[in-house]
């Protein structure tokens, strides 16, 4: 079943946007109420839905990874008003999309590896949301905002209810000014009893959301915040040394990790690699460093892609500043950021010798 769909889906991956687009057509198509859980502006979700389908292809024969992805993915959803109907129509849209331009490598078999996939996957979100009596969604209402530039903010909200995440995690949030489109953030800070987060946003190019919340959120503002998702986190009592590479706000689960442990004496080593291309990208640099001066455990590398002339940084990319430092055989490696970013690095890591299977990353990090 795993090489079936893994050759299937390597056809089908060139046509991605073609295959995100029929596959939303067929699904409203064949369950029209489903095109109200949706915001108008469909271009977000379709490359989210690859994502996710990414994703689970990565993990597909790892199931002790795969599945609780799915459990979270089940949870998460709850907040769009999916019931149990909704996954029979999906599960067509899905083979339908896939069948169409997966061609001559669309056989009966292939069919009946993607049918079982789809009933793994369906199966485990439903019963996690079934299995989940906490709220769909968290309220939360803006206290401060904070432009650091004209493309990074800081935002920090009070919720009605502690939101159950742990450091590292991420959670999806829907602000009053784009309805309906829910954008992935990783709380800057630990979890707290006082329903306090943090936020740090970067406006990404054609970020609707993104450039709302830097640009034009206000104290004040009703956001909701659905379930925790995501495993960037560290047990600080089993955990080997970890490594951290973050670029840009893709420091905000490090930060919130470092959060956490600094409240303990006795952690495990962290090196952080803390990257941007220019000195102003590393607006967190300085709060970190006070941290890692009465924390012995903590080491903070700034790193530098674009600014040749500034001192005391390391220069070159997140991937080659951190594969000239060897392969970190015995590390967690922990990594946040773009896209491009992570790609880069996990393939320049394995290349050093790093093991695929001590790097952990998130798949939801832009709009």
């Amino acid at each position: 079943m795993v090489r079936l769909i893994r050759e299937s889906f390597a056809v089908v991956e060139p046509h991605s946007d073609e295959v995100a687009k029929f596959f939303y057509g067929t699904l409203f198509s064949i369950a029209p109420q489903t095109r109200d859980l949706f915001a108008a502006n469909m271009e977000v979700q379709r490359s989210r839905l690859l994502r996710a389908l990414v994703h689970v292809i990565q993990m597909v024969d790892k199931p002790d990874e795969l599945l609780p992805f799915l459990h979270q993915l089940g949870r998460d959803h709850r907040k769009f008003g999916v019931v149990n109907q909704h996954y029979e129509a999906v599960g067509t849209a899905l083979l339908a999309a896939i069948k169409k331009y997966a061609g001559d490598a669309w056989t009966d078999q292939v069919e009946r590896a993607w049918a079982e996939c789809y009933t793994v996957m369906a199966s485990a979100m439903t019963e996690a949301a079934a299995a989940d009596d906490g709220p769909a969604w968290y309220t939360a209402e803006v206290i401060h905002h904070e432009r650091l530039s004209w493309d990074v903010a800081v935002v920090r909200v009070q919720t009605d209810h502690p939101v159950p995440y742990e450091a590292g995690q991420y959670v999806s949030v829907e602000v009053p000014q784009r309805p309906r489109l829910w954008r992935y953030l990783s709380p800057a800070n630990a979890p707290n009893e006082d329903g306090y987060m943090e936020f740090h946003v970067r406006a990404v190019e054609g970020g609707w959301v993104s450039r709302a919340m830097v640009g034009h959120v206000r104290p004040g503002d009703q956001w909701r915040i659905g379930a925790p998702m995501g495993r960037l986190t560290v047990d600080r009592e089993n955990s080997p040394d970890v490594l951290m590479i973050a670029g840009g706000t893709g420091v905000s689960p490090m930060h919130a990790i470092i959060d956490e442990l600094a409240q303990y004496g006795d952690n495990p080593r962290v090196q952080l690699f803390y990257g941007g291309r220019t000195r102003d990208d590393l607006y967190d640099l300085e709060k970190l460093q006070q941290v890692a001066m009465h924390n012995p455990w903590l080491t903070i590398t700034p790193v530098l892609d674009d600014d040749p002339e500034f001192d005391g940084v390391e220069h070159g990319t997140l991937a080659d500043v951190v594969s000239r430092y060897g392969a970190w055989e015995d590390w967690d490696v922990l990594i946040s950021g773009s896209p491009d970013m992570i790609r880069g690095t996990v393939s320049k890591m394995l290349v050093a010798g790093t093991s695929l299977d001590r790097i952990r990353y998130d798949p939801f990090t832009l709009d």
